[in-house]
């Protein structure tokens, strides 16, 4: 059985929506994070050096980072879905989307966030973080345009990736601003897996 070490708020969440796509037996460890810092809790440096989530064990693996998690359990368990025909451009789009979501996407995402944390006033990394957090979230809507999905028509591992930049920005109330993503967001919430995996983070 798989296990998914998860941390509450955190990126996991998705990966427990492509457990639930897969259909497959697994189980979830819970950690909380610490409620005045925010911060992941040290139990979790006994899985991975970096105690970050989500991290998985399958098989006697221990895996790390959420894009390889996505392509690992897709490669495994998917047997042909939530991944593009191989040796296509559609796999070539597919994997620049599962990578785009934790390197362009979240960079400029994370900074916004940090320095809203802190209040403090800055002399380039606020604006450098509006700045780019508008470049990458357009890119992203006008990505969009006149499709359901990333890549192929079709939910893939790529469109679960980025559910969680979709969360970050409607969590900052910006959602409206960008139609596409949007629209792009209802549509991913008409999944079962989906709608089971937030009931799961929830606790329902």
């Amino acid at each position: 059985m798989i296990k998914l070490h998860h941390l509450n708020k955190s990126r996991s969440k998705r990966i427990i929506w492509l457990l639930e796509e897969l259909g497959v037996n697994y189980s979830i460890i819970e950690y909380q994070r610490d409620s005045q810092t925010f911060l992941a809790p040290p139990e979790l440096k006994a899985i991975h050096p970096l105690g970050k989530s989500p991290v998985i064990e399958d098989d006697g693996l221990i895996i790390a980072e959420s894009g390889a998690i996505t392509e690992y359990l897709i490669n495994k368990y998917s047997n042909g879905q939530l991944a593009p025909e191989k040796s296509t451009t559609d796999e070539v789009e597919y994997s620049q989307w599962i990578h785009f979501a934790e390197s362009s996407a979240i960079l400029p995402l994370l900074l916004k966030m940090f320095v809203n944390k802190d209040g403090c006033d800055t002399n380039f990394l606020a604006d450098y973080a509006d700045t780019e957090t508008f470049k990458v979230i357009s890119y992203f809507n006008d990505s969009l345009a006149d499709k359901r999905y990333l890549v192929a028509d079709k939910l893939t591992g790529a469109d679960i990736m980025m559910s969680f930049i979709v969360e970050l920005v409607a969590n900052s109330g910006q959602l409206a601003n960008f139609p596409h993503i949007s629209a792009y967001a209802k549509q991913l919430a008409t999944h079962p897996a989906f709608q089971r995996a937030e009931n799961i983070e929830l606790g329902n």
